[in-house]
């Protein structure tokens, strides 16, 4: 079987189209030796001349006409070959933790949309521990999430650091439980706040337990409670309280990125993603997941 050099092919098309090996070499951008080259080569793959030379012309001989069409669908072919590689949708599904997610989502979405069309990414927002569970089981792709307990694995994207924050108008009875606003026993930053206080032999008590983190947020800005924020993402007007109350300090932790995606498409989308968050924080309260 005759193997055929895709750039020699292009070569003596752009020859037959140009009418000679100079313009054929300027359209291709190389130079005059290196197109005869490559039409010599072709010629004895073949065993056939190709192209007809003379000092004052340059002309398909009768092989060269028969084979000109098959050469055209031939490049074609490999065009429309090179262009499906190029088509194939990437499709993964993400899980991002939903304290991480929020309104910069869509627009870091439409990003990776833009710098790569044929990118499909499957969107999952729970929390940290059930796409850490889902991610284990291999049901997700990858996942940016709070790092849970003692797992190190992932790669570090954010730090992420904790305060007491409550409503100026806020006051804490002598004596009373500290009225704690919190979201679903799943919630991680509850089990941070909650442990902290324990430790510390601080009474609580929760409010608004499970009502979702919007009213969380109302509960804290009307003063009627207080809560675990990111010092970064805390409710517009609200203020750290934990020196005022005497409260425990809570532990850092980390935003971290888990993947299993190889394929260099999947990959440079996750690496944009990444980027994006380390670099614009993505403002959403961290009492979530």
């Amino acid at each position: 079987m005759i193997a055929l050099d895709v750039e020699a092919v292009r070569a003596f098309v752009a020859i037959a189209d140009l009418g000679g090996f100079t313009r054929a070499a300027e359209a291709l951008g190389a130079t005059q030796s290196a197109i005869s080259v490559k039409l010599k080569r072709l010629e004895a793959r073949l065993g056939h001349r190709l192209v007809e030379r003379t000092p004052r012309s340059v002309r398909l001989s009768a092989q060269g006409e028969v084979f000109l069409g098959a050469a055209r669908e031939f490049l074609a072919a490999h065009e429309r070959a090179i262009a499906s590689l190029a088509a194939t949708r990437c499709r993964f599904a993400l899980g991002i933790a939903a304290h991480v997610a929020g309104p910069e989502i869509p627009a870091l979405l439409a990003r990776l949309n833009a710098h790569d069309p044929s990118l499909t990414i499957e969107v999952r927002l729970e929390n940290s521990r059930d796409l850490i569970d889902a991610f284990d089981r291999g049901e997700i792709d990858a996942a940016i999430i709070r790092r849970e307990d003692d797992r190190r694995d992932g790669e570090v994207l954010a730090p992420e650091h904790f305060g007491w924050f409550a409503s100026p108008t806020f006051e804490q009875r002598p004596g009373e439980p500290i009225r704690l606003a919190a979201l679903a026993p799943s919630c991680g930053v509850r089990d941070i706040a909650t442990r902290a206080l324990d430790a510390a032999g601080l009474p609580w008590i929760e409010v608004f337990l499970g009502g979702g983190s919007s009213v969380v947020t109302a509960a804290v800005s009307a003063g009627l409670a207080l809560s675990a924020f990111s010092r970064r993402l805390a409710p517009a007007g609200a203020v750290e309280v934990g020196e005022r109350f005497g409260l425990p300090d809570l532990p850092s932790s980390e935003i971290v990125l888990h993947s299993t995606l190889t394929d260099a498409k999947s990959k440079e989308a996750l690496r944009i993603l990444a980027s994006a968050f380390r670099d614009h924080r993505i403002a959403v309260p961290s009492f979530v997941g």
